[in-house]
């Protein structure tokens, strides 16, 4: 069984931002769409993993932004898993026109036991006779983030809604990026000019909630951290 799944695509316009191209959340939504149709050929799908009391779990999401394909341009989206460990698995992603590479993608995985409320391992998911790619598209490491921001005021809130909720009855990994960068100004997403966005997840949500946005700023990095009360539950780097 071949690890690589390919897709050609237009970028659809759902995706895109004011500029008319690929925006940073519209990013994260087109991988994690590839992830899960991939995953559906490797038969570990949703409900595939539904019948056996698994659920996969985000933990944390590296892109690296080299150029914004354009509304209805031609891209290849590429996917592959690296090979799993006992308890959490990486999978790649990259996206291309042509050969030029426009944006690349890893994101760490762990799968819960929906049953037992416990994660569960990794390694005995993937069909046996899969044929492992060595390497990542982000040698990079994931961003080390600190879970506290002493002193500072929230910038913005955001109360979970209906739409965000996904099968697992918890906010969809693509609703918070969709959360985040809609705290921003066009103004303010025009000046980011993003080189890598890291995503780290805490602690699941749930609609109804409020969570408060803070942010830390130094040199060519943004920190920011979203939580429900004094708990955090996803920190993110934007770094230019």
């Amino acid at each position: 069984m071949q690890p690589i799944f390919e897709q050609n695509i237009l970028i659809p316009p759902s995706a895109c931002d004011y500029s008319g191209k690929l925006g940073y959340a519209g990013a994260f939504a087109v991988l994690m769409d590839l992830a899960t149709e991939h995953a559906e050929h490797l038969g570990i799908g949703l409900a595939a993993m539904k019948a056996k009391n698994r659920f996969w779990v985000t933990v944390r999401t590296k892109i690296l932004f080299f150029e914004h394909p354009a509304v209805s341009e031609a891209v290849r989206l590429i996917t592959w898993p690296e090979k799993p460990g006992a308890v959490r698995c990486n999978r790649s992603y990259e996206i291309r026109r042509g050969d030029e590479l426009l944006i690349a993608g890893r994101t760490e995985w762990a799968v819960m036991n929906t049953e037992a409320n416990t994660i569960a391992p990794a390694t005995d998911l993937f069909p046996a006779d899969l044929d492992y790619v060595s390497g990542s598209s982000v040698s990079e490491p994931f961003a080390r983030i600190p879970a506290r921001f002493d002193g500072m005021e929230p910038f913005a809130s955001y109360t979970v809604r209906s739409t965000d909720i996904d099968l697992g009855g918890h906010m969809n990994n693509a609703a918070y990026p969709r959360a985040l960068f809609g705290a921003f100004s066009t103004k303010e997403l025009e000046a980011m000019q993003a080189r890598s966005i890291d995503l780290i997840f805490r602690s699941p949500c749930y609609e109804g909630e409020k969570l408060d946005f803070y942010k830390k700023e130094s040199e060519g990095v943004t920190d920011l951290r979203i939580a429900r009360g004094d708990e955090t539950v996803l920190l993110a780097r934007i770094a230019k």
